[in-house]
């Protein structure tokens, strides 16, 4: 192998330039260096990209392309069954010698990875996690299945390393191999559903920066009293922007610390935020040693759960058409942006779980689908967390009722009237309960079950397993 042959960097979720260990380290090896993506959904199974996120994808790639064009780089696309055979290709087209990538921990990605690292040349980093998930551990030696302590454990490690900057520039080879043209993968919707996406998102690597600036100057500060309201803007919305990488986990950490440092965002608002990044670290850790997250309960009784099988209220709940106006506003506002405020995810899971009795693969497969930032560990971990079958999830015993948690985090229902406008007349009174009011809107579904009675019923399904 010739010390001045090429080096493929292979992008993943991890479409940034900046804090990229991998491009980073073949940068700095002073020799040509080939940007790859690889479109691969058969090797993705059984999680192939739902149709949000093949929007923001599609639009991540240009944008990534577009960034690279300008320093004299350029991205080759390659589509194809088998990452494995993409890879050998291009390093038999190009004479590469190495591969470089940033390590994924879901099942799918480490199977790849093992197999690429036993038979090609190949060197992995760390670029999409604050820590490894193999490195935290209890004093037993055991990865952690409660939040507290791991939380406990990473923070006594003290800050994630400085993020990288971007490199100045790297050598480029005499000619690019032949990329594939990112309108034939057709990622885009063909039936318009995304319309509002446009005007929602900013999928590119400035509006990830803009995104977070914007958060750290106004929200940061409020995010712990303001953060379960969704009607405010209490929240970052960085989320689609980091799980496709377009700005890392490390550099979200400082440049929240160095904005509380500052003074521009408020100390607890900055560390209840902080938290919710080492959260996200947790669910790739539960992952990473649960293969299986994503399919089977890590509670295993819940396997002989009694789910109900019933379409036409599965289809009630997808469509924002349940009678239970704060779960229909989050159905909605998922299907019209890609997106749901954390507090209605919340919501809207423990109704399909426990009002519905509706199996959580239902809405984890709709998540999938449907958001933008649908991540597979996030996913597994919430949807496991809703039905009390997970690792450190609330007891399948504790059912949110719709009604108080609309009254609670949506008092005057501003939420509700901006996503089910056939409520918008209602008074602060009857938008959380319309059925109970002497005239209900006419326009607005009944509810489709009776929380009271679905409560006991649900209670009533739980003492039937057996421990």
């Amino acid at each position: 192998m010739s010390d001045h042959s090429p080096i493929l960097v292979w992008f993943r979720n991890d479409l940034r330039l900046d804090d990229h260990p991998a491009l980073h380290a073949a940068a700095k090896s002073k020799r040509p260096v080939i940007p790859v993506y690889l479109w691969s959904p058969e090797a993705e199974a059984p999680w192939p990209r739902g149709g949000a996120s093949r929007w923001w994808l599609h639009h991540a790639l240009v944008d990534l392309g577009k960034t690279l064009s300008d320093r004299g780089s350029k991205l080759v696309l390659r589509m194809g069954t088998d990452p494995f055979k993409l890879l050998r290709d291009l390093l038999e087209e190009t004479g590469a010698g190495e591969i470089h990538w940033n390590r994924r921990y879901d099942s799918a990605g480490v199977k790849t990875d093992t197999a690429l690292k036993k038979n090609l040349p190949a060197k992995s980093f760390r670029g999409s996690v604050l820590r490894e998930p193999h490195e935290i551990e209890t004093q037993n030696g055991e990865y952690y299945k409660v939040y507290t302590p791991f939380y406990k454990n990473v923070i006594s490690r003290g800050d994630p390393r400085e993020p990288l900057d971007a490199p100045d520039g790297w050598m480029h080879p005499d000619s690019f191999p032949k990329s594939e043209v990112m309108d034939d993968w057709n990622l885009l919707p063909k039936i318009g559903w995304d319309k509002a996406f446009y005007d929602e998102w900013t999928p590119t690597l400035a509006g990830a920066e803009a995104q977070m600036e914007a958060f750290l100057e106004s929200a940061a500060g409020d995010y712990k009293d303001e953060r379960d309201f969704p009607a405010k803007p209490g929240t970052s919305r960085i989320s689609p922007y980091l799980h496709f990488g377009q700005i890392s986990p490390r550099r979200l950490w400082h440049d929240a610390k160095a904005a509380a440092a500052s003074g521009d965002a408020g100390g607890k608002g900055v560390d209840a935020w902080l938290r919710q990044l080492v959260w996200r670290d947790f669910a790739i850790h539960l992952l990473f040693h649960q293969p299986q997250l994503d399919l089977e309960p890590m509670q295993e009784k819940f396997s002989a759960f009694p789910w109900e099988n019933n379409p036409d209220h599965l289809q009630a709940w997808q469509r924002g058409q349940t009678g239970y106006p704060i779960v229909d506003a989050g159905m909605r506002e998922l299907w019209t942006t890609g997106w749901m405020h954390n507090r209605v995810r919340m919501i809207v899971a423990s109704f399909l779980v426990k009002d519905l009795r509706i199996h959580w693969h239902e809405g984890a497969k709709w998540f999938w689908d449907t958001l933008v930032d649908a991540d597979l560990a996030n996913n597994s971990f919430g949807w496991q967390w809703a039905a009390g079958c997970g690792a450190d999830a609330a007891p399948y015993f504790r059912i949110f009722n719709p009604m108080l948690q609309s009254k609670k985090f949506d008092g005057e229902g501003a939420y509700i009237r901006k996503w089910v406008p056939e409520l918008k007349g209602l008074s602060p009174k009857d938008i959380h309960a319309p059925w109970e009011m002497d005239a209900p809107p006419e326009a607005y579904p009944e509810p489709i079950v009776d929380h009271a009675l679905a409560r006991d019923e649900a209670l009533e399904a739980l003492s039937s397993l057996k421990d």
